[in-house]
């Protein structure tokens, strides 16, 4: 019995797919379930249309996603911060600190896209991976510089 799953079923397929099932297992289980639909012409082709739609809407956030990392690229930060010894920072900068940067510079990010390993601690120049799809990582370039006394 060929079914289309709505949902996904463990150990058998993930939702919108098209699966081939024993037909106890599709009448009795799935189709009263509401996990899958009997996979007629017409439910076939809503499918592929969906199926369309999802790949051109995934397109399009890449696509996005490629745009602010171009953007970031070209959009250098600078931040000051109060210097110790040995020009140590007296705190840090994070990824919230990156974040609040970007945003004065017109870039709405979430700070979990931020992907600091660990905070920065010195002065120099550094390059901030960002996260803003599964296949797209930007890199923010952040220069750390002491604030004058």
């Amino acid at each position: 019995m060929k079914l289309i799953l709505r949902e996904d079923v463990e150990n058998l397929g993930k939702g919108g797919e098209l699966v081939d099932v024993k037909p106890g297992f599709g009448r009795n289980y799935l189709l009263p379930r509401g996990l899958a639909v009997t996979a007629n012409p017409k439910n076939v082709r809503e499918l592929e249309h969906q199926k369309k739609i999802a790949e051109a809407k995934a397109a399009k956030m890449k696509a996005s996603a490629e745009a602010v990392a171009k953007r970031l690229a070209e959009t250098p930060i600078t931040l000051k911060r109060k210097v110790g010894e040995q020009d140590k920072l007296y705190g840090s900068v994070t990824a919230l600190d990156v974040v609040e940067a970007l945003a004065a510079r017109g870039l709405q990010l979430d700070r979990r896209t931020i992907d600091l390993s660990e905070p920065i601690k010195t002065l120099g120049d550094f390059e901030v991976p960002v996260k803003l799809h599964r296949e797209v990582v930007g890199k923010a370039k952040v220069k750390v510089e002491a604030e004058p006394a």
